[in-house]
């Protein structure tokens, strides 16, 4: 493990703190609460929800492994289908419970950005910001108010967890809370392979705002070698996540191609 330049602290929350989470929560509801009376759509909710009778027979023994073999929806993401079966245990067929699944994971998400920059950065009111614009952003709307995007508010919600828990191994580079950062990964993954971008996003919060590295000193002056050498044992420290990163990639190319996602058009690369 990387020798540890982060102080360590205790993290806790104050009133403040209190404040923040109140103010998102409830911008939050003001916004997304009418989705409750939204309805499932033809687009993607029918592949999902409406006309699958795997997800609609809810949580059993023989759907968990459908939910872990399939490549239905030309993914692999069985977090995702046990996501949606739960909500069939918890709501039955009525919409409104499914979309207020998606506004809960979307408040969480919210509130674990709040901590992750909180953790990070110490500043309360800046992260505060922070997380209030990936709150109300338009974009996501989609994610939030559409049944058959869970696995983008469920992939997030993951995200966040692992951003948290690198934040804790910053500090302290244990074995321990390494573990927690590959768990929080691999589970992320199987909600939806977004997520492969994420190790290089850890090698940017190494800059900033942890500042485990300087990367206007890699070259060209007198700290750079010491500088490389630290660099290159941040990468080696992020292989089995790389790893996880290209695993998933090749099985999502594989489920792609067998949902006929993906399909060669014969175009040159020239073209294209």
């Amino acid at each position: 493990m990387i020798e540890n330049h982060i102080e360590e602290k205790v993290f806790l929350l104050d009133r403040r703190d209190g404040l923040v989470f109140l103010l998102l929560a409830v911008a939050i509801f003001i916004v997304y609460w009418q989705a409750r009376n939204h309805a499932f759509v033809a687009y993607d909710d029918v592949l999902y929800v409406t006309a699958n009778r795997r997800v609609q027979t809810g949580l059993n023994l023989e759907n968990l492994f459908w939910a872990f073999t399939t490549t239905s929806a030309s993914n692999w993401h069985p977090l995702t289908w046990l996501s949606h079966m739960l909500d069939i245990q918890l709501y039955g067929m009525n919409p409104s419970g499914h979309h207020q699944t998606n506004v809960i994971f979307h408040i969480l998400n919210t509130l674990l950005l709040y901590l992750v920059f909180r953790r990070m950065t110490g500043k309360s009111m800046r992260s505060g910001v922070v997380a209030a614009l990936f709150a109300l952003h338009p974009l996501h709307v989609e994610s939030v108010a559409w049944v058959a995007q869970r696995k983008d508010v469920l992939s997030t919600f993951f995200w966040m967890l692992t951003l948290y828990s690198y934040a804790g191994y910053a500090e302290r580079p244990v074995i321990k809370r390494y573990g927690f950062v590959f768990i929080f990964f691999v589970l992320g993954l199987m909600a939806k392979p977004m997520l492969v971008t994420l190790p290089f996003v850890l090698l940017l919060l190494d800059i900033w705002p942890l500042k485990r590295f300087r990367a206007t000193r890699l070259w060209g002056s007198a700290d750079s070698t010491d500088e490389r050498r630290v660099f290159i044992k941040l990468i080696v420290e992020k292989t089995p996540l790389f790893a996880l990163a290209v695993v998933s990639s090749i099985v999502t190319l594989m489920a792609q191609q067998a949902g006929g996602a993906v399909v060669y058009t014969g175009q040159p690369l020239s073209d294209r």
